[in-house]
Order: C-alpha cells, then sequence, then structure tokens
C-alpha cells in the first residue's frame, strides 16, 4: 500500500451561506484571526506528510493561487520598510517541499463530483480529502491521525464525531460498529437521513482518505441528494468491494461553514493568539457584562 502524499482540497463551491461576504471572495479564505481557512487545511495536510496540495476550482477562486503564490511587489515593500518578521512570515507560507496544483471544475456539480476532477493528478494512490470550511484542531493533527490508520488498516478512512439526531439530516451518517479504539467497521452510509431513519448519529466530517477505486464509483453512481454527485453515494458503492473505517478523531470541529460556527473558531483561536489573548478576553467580558 502506498503512502498518502496527495490531498484534494474541494474549492469551487459557492459559499451561499457567508453572502454577501463571499461574492467575490471563496469562503475559503475568510480568516480565523489572521490566516484564512484554507492555510489551515493545508497546514494539517502538510503536518501529516503529505506533498502535493491539489485545488479543485471554480470561478471567482484565483484568490486562493495567489495565496500560495509568491508576491513580489509585497515581498519587496515589506523589506524596504524593513518589517522583516513579516516578510519571512510571507516568504514562509508552506514548507519548501509542497506542490500547490489547480483543476478548474467548470460546473458545480456536487462534492463526489469535485474529487472526481482530480483524478488526473490522483492517478493510482491513496489520497486524502479535506473540506476546508471543517476547522478540526487536534494534537497531532486529525490528518496525521487518520494517516496514521490508514498505514495499519491499509483501506479508506473516514472522519466521523457524534452529532445531535436532530442534526442528521445535515450530515452523511454511518451505521458501523467498533473495531478498535476509535476506529470502526463501516457497514453502510447514507446522505443526510431525516432523524427518525438514520442508521446512527456517527455523522461525516470534511476528512477523508480514499483508495484511488473510488474515481471508478463516482463515475458511475450519477445524481443523487439534491441533483450532485454526492462523495458519500460513491463510499457506499465502495463499500461493497472495500473495507472502509470510520475514525472517531482526537480534537475539536469548528463549522466554519456556518456563521455561528466561524464565530466560535474566532473566538477559540483568538483567545490563544499571543498578541490578541488577553485584549480579547477583557473584549468579551465587556460584552458579556452588558447582556
Amino acid at each position: 500500500m502506498k503512502t498518502v502524499t496527495k490531498a484534494v482540497f474541494p474549492v469551487a463551491g459557492l459559499g451561499v451561506r457567508f453572502l454577501p461576504a463571499t461574492k467575490a471572495s471563496p469562503k475559503e479564505m475568510l480568516p480565523i484571526v489572521d490566516k484564512p481557512l484554507i492555510q489551515y487545511a493545508v497546514e494539517e495536510a502538510a503536518a501529516a506528510g503529505i506533498t502535493d496540495m491539489i485545488f479543485v476550482t471554480g470561478r471567482s477562486k484565483r484568490s486562493i493561487e495567489d495565496h500560495f503564490d509568491k508576491a513580489y511587489e509585497l515581498e519587496a515593500e515589506l523589506e524596504r520598510r524593513g518589517k522583516t518578521e513579516t516578510l519571512e512570515f510571507v516568504r514562509n507560507l508552506l514548507p519548501k517541499d509542497i506542490n500547490c496544483i489547480y483543476i478548474r471544475q467548470a460546473e458545480a456539480l456536487g462534492l463526489g463530483h469535485a474529487v472526481l476532477c482530480a483524478q488526473p493528478v490522483v492517478g493510482d494512490e491513496p489520497f486524502a480529502v479535506l473540506l476546508a470550511d471543517d476547522l478540526l484542531d487536534g494534537e497531532p493533527a486529525v490528518m496525521r491521525q487518520m494517516v496514521d490508520v490508514h498505514a495499519e488498516h491499509h483501506c479508506s478512512v473516514i472522519g466521523v464525531q457524534n452529532v445531535p439526531r436532530a442534526h442528521t439530516r445535515s450530515y452523511g451518517i454511518v451505521d458501523s460498529q467498533p473495531l478498535s479504539d476509535g476506529v470502526e467497521q463501516i457497514r453502510g452510509i447514507v446522505e443526510k437521513p431525516e432523524p427518525a431513519q438514520a442508521p446512527s448519529t456517527l455523522a461525516v466530517v470534511g476528512r477523508y482518505i480514499l483508495t484511488p477505486r473510488i474515481f471508478h464509483h463516482l463515475a458511475h453512481i450519477g445524481k443523487g441528494s439534491g441533483g450532485e454527485i454526492q462523495l458519500t453515494d460513491g463510499i457506499a458503492a465502495l463499500l461493497a468491494e472495500e473495507q472502509v473505517l470510520a475514525y472517531r478523531y482526537r480534537g475539536t470541529r469548528y463549522d466554519c461553514g456556518s456563521k455561528l460556527g466561524y464565530l466560535d473558531a474566532t473566538i477559540a483561536f483568538g483567545l490563544r493568539h499571543p498578541e490578541l489573548a488577553e485584549d480579547l478576553r477583557r473584549l468579551l467580558a465587556k460584552y458579556v457584562t452588558l447582556n
């Protein structure tokens, strides 16, 4: 079994829940304190030993490419002003051995289709998928944890967490049985079931390690929930051929695809920021007092 060296970042979505902020700027570029969501996801992948970052983009996503590109004018201006520390930060957004690859998803046909678009670059290798609006904070990094599970079991691994039963209609939900500590054997998976029909409350979050066989199924399953090609449906088809595991990761998830989750992450990361933590605590105390 080959090691996981490639990660796919589906970033072609419209981000409608954050309009008008995302009208001309990708939701993946929304900042949590002083770094955009996409950078947190790329750093998580890099911490797992992944070197090829594959971005599946759409229209109005150019700023993601610009963010990870060299900024000659900015660097020259920072150097002229003597902003040495900031200059080094800008120059070292990514480790030197990281490759950024961009693929255009011409039409928004769903998460499964976005992953399928990466097939020419991924080839015949296992690969990771990270959804940047799921900000996962773990130690070690959640993708590092999942890569280790993959190395032990040599199969697809899906990140999961328990959710309230009333929320199952917002997630892919797995039917599984315990295999070892934090790892479960998936017996079935369904996209966004109503609470009464959900096989469990174990929900898929935006982290996956998949075998290349998934591409075959994504190319043949057709449209599912919402009239889109669903990654969940591809995984359900894969289950008929291969073992797929659910992994209860160690860490905290911030759903930055929702406004409240985004604010939660901003406060949590702000309270650990060396320059802001003390002042932010005072600021929050002021608003708590007022209300």
